[in-house]
């Protein structure tokens, strides 16, 4: 009789299960996914700072920046269309930014009215904004000063 017995395909099964489980901490998918959103996020704060920078280099922009909160004491603005928020997409889209990034965390709740990102006036100089994103998942704070 040729084939294999039931010890040899139990074995074989075993050393894939082994494999497989080593492969998948090698990788660790989730880690490969959290690093993509921050990825995104820095992308993301980039975009606003530069929106800003741009409007505020702009002279034939119109209209002016909504209130920014300072940084110090804090603490620092949410970027959204809701009441209380920083609203930068009255002023900023389409002709700086196509749209207000949202942050990509998938249980975060994150949409126009609250974007997941923050804004602030640095408090050494007013004109300076610092951009963040709280909501980070890899490193600590994700910030970009302009």
């Amino acid at each position: 009789m040729h084939g294999f017995t039931l010890v040899e395909l139990l074995v074989v099964i075993g050393i894939l299960a082994i494999l497989t489980a080593i492969v998948l901490v090698a990788i660790n998918p989730g880690r490969q996914l959290a690093q993509a959103r921050d990825t995104s996020r820095r992308a993301a704060v980039t975009s606003i700072v530069s929106a800003v920078t741009a409007f505020e280099a702009d002279p034939d922009n119109t209209g002016a920046l909504p209130a920014i909160p300072p940084c110090v004491p804090g603490p620092a603005g949410t970027v959204g269309t809701a009441v209380g928020n920083v609203d930068l997409a009255l002023v900023l889209a389409p002709n700086y930014i196509a749209g207000m990034p949202i942050d990509p965390l998938p249980s975060g709740g994150f949409d126009a009215t609250n974007t997941g990102y923050t804004i602030c006036t640095t408090s050494t100089n007013p004109n300076r904004y610092q951009v963040g994103a709280p909501s980070a998942e890899i490193a600590t704070q994700i910030l970009v000063e302009r």
